[in-house]
């Protein structure tokens, strides 16, 4: 049998896992749908279909992932659970793969299937109370759309959702206490800290800034119009390879790695 990964070993695992918590792990996931469904047709009402669409998705899965992320790990909150957990009788690349493939793989998977479903409903519900014999039907109808989950928006909000996830795998095994709470807050104080030293150090070196946007471009006055100045192609397209693989990759498997401590 596999020191590493042994396939019957990891089934049991996984069943362990779901079946320890059902009530907690499932409920959460429906409290998320619940609050996107409410969250979208909140936002329908008072913004329109975009802001809805947007806010939606981008809420339930790197919010709701973020939650998840930080729950599938929580063994650490006290000394019996911790102890019980780590004296599993299986490898720490499995309760690793478990945790990755409930918080990681089947909580998004859901939650796609979900939205596509609310989504798809609403749009269609719009477009079938429109006439079709007003003058701006064809506008009216082709200006909703269902939302497209292979789109720029989309895109970058699985990017977001890799990376919350990271972070609150990485934090939960780290923080034993209040995981979620720490981790968001170093969160923030990280990504204040990028932006004001990266709006100094512009400032430093052009004087009349408008705008800067770490490792993306600044926005400068000249006279009373603005312009901007951004990254060259190439550093553009390493920053953005780097932001949308390389650093999640690296959370996760610190994650991995910090499990692998703790059993030692």
């Amino acid at each position: 049998m596999s020191n590493l990964f042994n396939p019957g070993r990891f089934l049991l695992l996984f069943k362990k896992t779901l079946s320890e918590k059902p009530t907690q792990m499932f409920g959460f996931t429906g409290m998320i749908l619940a609050l996107t469904l409410i969250f979208y047709a909140i936002c329908k009402a008072l913004a329109g279909f975009g802001a809805a669409q947007n806010i939606s998705f981008i809420w339930g899965l790197a919010g709701g992932g973020c939650f998840m992320a930080s729950f599938v790990f929580g063994y650490f909150s006290s000394n019996a659970s911790g102890s019980s957990y780590l004296t599993l009788p299986a490898s720490s690349f499995e309760k690793w793969l478990c945790g990755i493939l409930i918080a990681g793989v089947l909580f998004p998977l859901v939650f796609i299937l979900f939205y596509k479903l609310v989504d798809t409903s609403f749009v269609a519900i719009y477009r079938h109370g429109l006439d079709p014999s007003a003058p701006f039907y064809k506008m009216e109808y082709e200006s909703v759309y269902p939302f497209p989950l292979a789109g720029r928006v989309a895109v970058k909000i699985y990017t977001l959702f890799l990376i919350f996830s990271g972070a609150m795998f990485v934090g939960s095994l780290y923080f034993n206490k209040a995981g979620f709470i720490k981790t968001t807050l170093i969160g923030c104080l990280l990504v204040i800290s990028i932006y004001a030293v990266n709006w100094l150090f512009a400032r430093f070196l052009f004087g009349n800034l408008s705008d800067a946007f770490p490792f993306r471009y600044v926005a400068l006055f000249s006279g009373k119009s603005v312009g901007s100045i951004e990254l060259p192609e190439k550093a553009a397209r390493f920053y953005a390879y780097s932001f949308n693989f390389i650093v999640p990759l690296i959370l996760w498997v610190t994650a991995y790695i910090r499990l692998r401590e703790k059993e030692f």
